[in-house]
């Protein structure tokens, strides 16, 4: 009988401690918060799942997560199809193929918080480039900053311009690990294009278009920075997806309590639907 040696798990120990002291202690914390209320001065009076009962019931947040899942519904229908068509028409050989993949890693090089402020000042229409284009060129009445629907439509194209470069960069590395001879073996049976994507290309790709659309569901799902330099929120309320309205309470407001139940609520969510997507794209790929 084989033995397996388990002495590998040593190694893993330190990380697995760092990660428990920098999740489990800020969590425990939330935990804490979410059930208490506090007046300052240290002072805690038991509040048990107020906090979590009046959260579910608040119009406010139902609203917030509501614009939250469309946002991350939009950014993935979007980037996702346009990630993979991007990875389809990238050459696999030659002089060009480091140049491609230089120019795709470059939005996700620059900091998020600059992302903001590039677009913000890019699309205001006194000052920015595209909103002179488009109010004085083109005729086209755009203004973020009083339109919600072109607040909206800026903060996806945005994330749109900043994101989909990491799926490209998953799915041409699915793309160029299928061997030459799935493709020679189409060819001589006179597949056509459709046919080589839908039975070659595509199912290579599913396991990194896993990671795809779990990454891109997270950061999307829990996206503060960029749009809330961008455009706030505004106007009104209109773009303040379920991490500002979460910050807003915290720090503009004070409400810890509030604040950490909607957090651990917030924390739920991410993970049941990230499971979820996992749970049946692993499943699908198993058929």
């Amino acid at each position: 009988m084989k033995t397996v040696n388990q002495k590998a798990w040593f190694f893993v120990l330190p990380v697995l401690a760092l990660v428990a002291f920098n999740a489990l202690i800020p969590l425990m914390t939330v935990v804490n918060y979410s059930v208490q209320e506090t007046f300052g001065d240290n002072l805690f009076f038991w509040q048990g799942l107020d906090w979590f009962e009046q959260l579910l019931r608040s119009d406010r947040f139902h609203a917030a997560l509501g614009r939250q899942f469309l946002f991350t519904g939009m950014i993935l229908a979007i980037e996702v199809p346009l990630g993979i068509a991007i990875a389809l028409a990238m050459p696999r050989k030659g002089f060009w193929v480091p140049v491609f993949l230089v120019i795709m890693a470059l939005p996700m090089l620059i900091p998020w918080n600059v992302i903001g402020a590039m677009w913000n000042i890019f699309t205001l229409p006194g000052i920015g480039l595209l909103g002179y284009l488009m109010n004085e060129t083109l005729g086209i009445p755009y203004n973020m900053t009083q339109d919600p629907v072109a607040a909206w439509i800026t903060v996806v194209v945005m994330d749109v311009w900043h994101w989909t470069s990491l799926v490209v960069l998953l799915c041409y590395a699915g793309l160029v690990s299928i061997p030459d001879a799935y493709y020679q073996a189409a060819r001589i049976d006179g597949a056509s294009s459709w046919k080589v994507f839908r039975y070659i290309q595509l199912p290579k790709m599913r396991t990194v278009l896993t990671i795809a659309i779990l990454l891109r569901f997270m950061d999307s799902f829990n996206i503060y920075t960029e749009p809330f330099v961008l455009t706030g929120g505004g106007p009104g309320n209109s773009t303040t997806l379920l991490s500002i309205d979460l910050v807003k309470i915290a720090l503009g407001q004070f409400d810890l309590g509030p604040a950490a139940a909607m957090s651990l609520i917030y924390f739920a969510i991410t993970l049941l639907v990230s499971w979820l997507f996992y749970t049946l794209m692993t499943r699908e790929q198993a058929k």
